[in-house]
């Protein structure tokens, strides 16, 4: 391949050497080529996959999930352990969540970290031990409320005032003592995009550190409850430690001073791990994520000569996000021509829109959050040079992008089968009947098997559910 760079293109986008190559970066560490360039996951042929289900198609990496399950329990459990106290990990269930992906983070050792009654429904129904499954949410029903108490949950993260009458409440109902955290805001802003950041004084979740010691004499003067600890989340798709360092030393510091009127002794400092979606993304490895925290943790506790606490985390996107592959189809392909920024109007380039069957209501990341992705063929290689391309999906939206630069082989063709990786994390659990469109099925695929996880929705489906066609079916009332 002779390509040359394009001059739409981003600055962090680089053309390829080969357009065909899967870099482990972002790819599940199962993805290769077979001897015909199609693409394999887990040991099943992207062809077979989409003849088998259609697209577009979730397609998730079973043994890429378990191994990043089961590396970072591993890794904090030691760097933890390493200074003398010990770590629990929990699966963010936000991510994805199917009664399958719980029972392989609760068989590699983790709790489940859940915020709403249906993620508990899920995480029950899939035998996951209650004691091990921690409840989130800033607007917990009663309902939801009652129901995590009697099926014995292990925490609730306490998120405002009126939660804590809530749940004493429902704990006393019930002949309970239910064990909860409280959700505090550190003040510390992840350098993520605005809509990711869940530190800032200003939005709905947690209370402000200030009042956290207020908060915690009224949960601690309710007998149906007991106080494990604060619980704090900066914010999501974090790369270093930094963040994580600033939030444990202002955390550590109220800490400190809750153990001045009873034992306090647990620490969350929740999760955001980044993932690679491009390769000019640089995650920090897990191992040294571990290793960084439990040194700045270890050092606080020294300085303030407190008891080290049991140190909990809750990643979701850095165990399921690189497991997901999503396969679509190419439809229509088009280039549009392009005035060049800061040139004359009759400075052009061509962009190549290539629209495929799925788009924002499978992956709503992009047109959220100006998410970049990476795209390859799957169903062939190809020895034509790479050419920039925007991938394009089929609804009725300007802004319904899936990947807004990467380059593919120029000669890229409709009904070519493509495939976006790192799409683990919040497509799924984000996606929407958007211009009624069912949502993709999901399937597992492990040791050369495809296992179905969740099946699609058909037009049936979405037909079922209005009253005005089942009114007219015959024998409706």
């Amino acid at each position: 391949m002779t390509s040359v760079a394009s001059p739409l293109a981003p600055d962090w986008l680089s053309v390829p050497v080969d357009a065909n190559e899967l870099s482990p970066v972002v790819w599940p560490s199962s993805a290769h080529r077979d001897k015909h360039g199609v693409l394999s996951i887990g040991g099943v042929l992207a062809t077979d996959l989409a003849g088998q289900y259609g697209t577009p198609l979730y397609v998730v990496d079973e043994e890429h999930l378990r191994s990043r399950a089961r590396d970072t329990l591993a890794a904090f459990s030691s760097e933890f352990e390493r200074i003398g106290t010990r770590a629990k990990v929990y699966y963010a269930g936000k991510a994805f969540l199917s009664t399958a992906v719980a029972r392989w983070v609760s068989d590699e050792g983790l709790g489940v970290d859940v915020c709403t009654g249906g993620e508990l429904a899920v995480a029950l129904a899939a035998g996951v031990d209650a004691s091990r499954i921690g409840m989130h949410g800033n607007n917990k029903s009663i309902a939801e409320i009652e129901r995590a108490v009697a099926a014995g949950v292990g925490t609730i993260v306490i998120d405002s005032e009126i939660e804590i009458d809530r749940v004493a409440d429902a704990a006393a109902r019930l002949g309970r003592v239910q064990s909860v955290r409280l959700r505090v805001n550190s003040g510390v802003h992840a350098h993520t995009h605005d809509f990711l950041a869940t530190a800032h004084e200003d939005q709905k979740f947690g209370f402000p550190l200030a009042r956290a010691e207020a908060a915690v004499r009224t949960i601690r003067a309710r007998p149906s409850l007991a106080f494990l600890g604060l619980h704090c989340h900066i914010g999501s798709q974090i790369f270093g430690a930094d963040g994580f360092a600033e939030s444990a030393s202002r955390l550590l510091a109220v800490h400190s001073r809750l153990l001045e009127a009873g034992p306090v002794s647990e620490l969350n400092l929740g999760g955001g791990f980044g993932i690679a979606y491009t390769t000019a993304d640089d995650p920090t490895p897990i191992a040294e994520l571990a290793a960084r925290i439990a040194d700045i943790v270890e050092a606080e506790c020294r300085a303030l000569d407190i008891p080290l606490p049991v140190v909990a985390f809750e990643p979701g996107r850095s165990i399921v996000g690189g497991a997901g592959v999503t396969l679509y189809s190419v439809g229509t392909i088009k280039d549009v021509d392009v005035t060049l920024p800061g040139e004359t109007s009759d400075a052009t380039a061509a962009r190549r829109y290539v629209s495929v069957d799925g788009g924002m209501s499978d992956n709503a990341r992009p047109a959220l959050y100006g998410a970049d992705y990476s795209v390859r063929i799957a169903g062939r290689a190809s020895d034509a040079d790479a050419a920039l391309v925007r991938i394009a999906g089929k609804h009725c939206e300007s802004g319904d992008i899936v990947v807004y630069a990467d380059y593919l082989p120029a000669d890229v063709a409709p009904g070519d089968l493509l495939a976006v990786p790192a799409t683990g994390a919040y497509c799924w659990a984000l996606a929407s009947n958007y211009n009624l469109v069912g949502r993709p099925p999901v399937v597992a695929v492990a040791d050369g098997e495809a296992t179905l996880l969740i099946r699609g929705e058909t037009e049936h489906d979405l037909l079922a559910r209005d009253t005005g066609v089942a009114s007219t079916e015959p024998g409706a009332s």
